[in-house]
């Protein structure tokens, strides 16, 4: 879990540059290049940037980590729920 932890940080960190906040750009290519694979919207930049309006919670425009954090939140709660899913039927 701490290399989890660790994983998520340094991703948030490089993505920004070493700033406090991903701008558009930052975040675009972060989900390109870290969700592609799960995330069937990445490489569309109209939905990149639906979804960063839609954790903007400041509506600063930008990503903080604790928006980022969200992100990581959602998607880690829906790929758990296809693997519980997928684990139910085959009961």
């Amino acid at each position: 879990m701490e290399s989890a932890i660790k994983t998520l940080v340094t991703t948030f960190i490089s993505s920004s540059k070493g700033k406090e906040n991903l701008d558009s750009k930052g975040f675009k290519n972060l989900v390109e290049k870290q969700f592609s694979s799960i995330l069937e919207d990445a490489n569309s930049a109209d939905k990149v940037k639906e979804m960063q309006q839609g954790l903007d919670a400041n509506a600063d425009g930008k990503v903080s980590f604790g928006e980022y954090l969200t992100l990581v939140g959602y998607l880690a709660q829906s790929m758990s729920d296809r693997k519980t899913a997928a684990a139910a039927q085959s009961d």
